[in-house]
């Protein structure tokens, strides 16, 4: 149930903080350099594409109590499962000592259990979405939390909170993420926690910075005066001063996010075999290239998929660094 409110969630903040940004003058005037480059836009309608897939497959119902649900994305794409694998467009199978005729044309081929590739290639948008939106929504408050009690207040409270992401970030990053899903246990939730627990170091850093110049600034100065609480002080005058950090951070760190699954679906952690992953999918054609004859597009299917998320989400994330930047704005 979680999994499937995750897409709906990021949709929901994203329109949220669109809507809210409009209304200030460094947003207006961001959104209006981003207008101006035709590559942002491409890049966003990329990922608006991704998240459109991933929300319509989040969406399901059953026909009835005996068959199982069905998403709109199943509905649209799933095929019959054919004997094995068929190469994009073929008639007959691949690889059989007698080939057979497949039962309707597959776009991208099938894969050795003969399910359709482009059907698994759009189940993998959500499991992307969901891991990077999952875990930068459980990143993004801890590391503000931390990043700025640590600027704000100094002294003990930021020694202390140093000392924790100091030695969380000594330990190797792969190792540390490894031993919380062998206790956390296999699953697209337990990888997000696991992530979002090893992921919020850098982003805490960059928030206790900004807080310590913000602190002692005459606004900040003023409100104490006027006898505002430290919290009140924080939400309405210090944070929103760190939302451009906190955005352009998540956007070029969600890539990062739905690298990592890859990585560790090639080392046996990633999701369940029966979830739709391009980590999943990698791993599971990298014998096939050593095959007679090789069998390629299963592995280009879901490579190419995630190189276009990943390059969109850095693409706009350049892009929306240099709008919001006053020292990277270009005349």
């Amino acid at each position: 149930m979680i999994q499937n409110l995750v897409p709906v969630a990021v949709l929901a903040v994203l329109i949220f903080t669109i809507l809210r940004a409009g209304r200030q003058p460094l947003w207006a005037e961001a959104y209006r350099r981003i207008r101006r480059r035709p590559l942002a836009l491409v890049a966003l309608g990329v990922i608006a594409l991704y998240g459109a897939i991933a929300f319509l497959d989040s969406i399901g119902w059953r026909d009835s109590s005996a068959r199982p649900r069905q998403t709109v994305i199943d509905r649209l794409f799933q095929k019959p499962k054919e004997r094995t694998y068929s190469a994009p467009m073929a008639a007959m199978t691949t690889g059989e000592p007698k080939p057979h005729k497949i039962q309707s044309r597959h776009l991208l081929g099938t894969d050795g259990v003969g399910e359709d590739v482009l059907y698994l290639t759009l189940k993998g948008c959500r499991t992307a979405i969901i891991i990077g939106g999952l875990t930068s929504l459980i990143v993004t408050p801890l590391a503000l939390l931390f990043g700025m009690l640590a600027g704000y207040f100094g002294r003990r409270v930021d020694d202390a909170i140093q000392y924790v992401y100091t030695v969380l970030d000594s330990i190797p990053g792969i190792l540390l993420l490894i031993a919380l899903l062998m206790v956390l246990g296999r699953g697209l939730v337990q990888m997000c926690i696991a992530m979002g627990v090893t992921s919020w170091v850098g982003l805490c850093r960059l928030a206790r910075g900004e807080t310590l110049k913000h602190r002692d600034r005459e606004y900040v100065r003023a409100a104490r005066a006027l006898g505002l609480g430290h919290g009140r002080i924080l939400a309405r005058h210090i944070l929103p001063n760190l939302m451009p950090l906190v955005i352009i951070s998540v956007t070029l760190g969600f890539s990062g996010l739905v690298l990592s699954e890859a990585i560790l679906s090639y080392l046996q952690l990633g999701v369940q075999s029966g979830v739709g992953s391009w980590g999943n999918m990698i791993d599971s054609a990298r014998m096939e290239l050593a095959r007679e004859p090789i069998i390629w597009w299963n592995l280009t299917a879901a490579s190419t998929a995630l190189f276009i998320l990943v390059l969109a989400f850095n693409l706009f994330g350049d892009a929306l660094r240099d709008a919001i930047d006053p020292r990277l704005r270009s005349s």
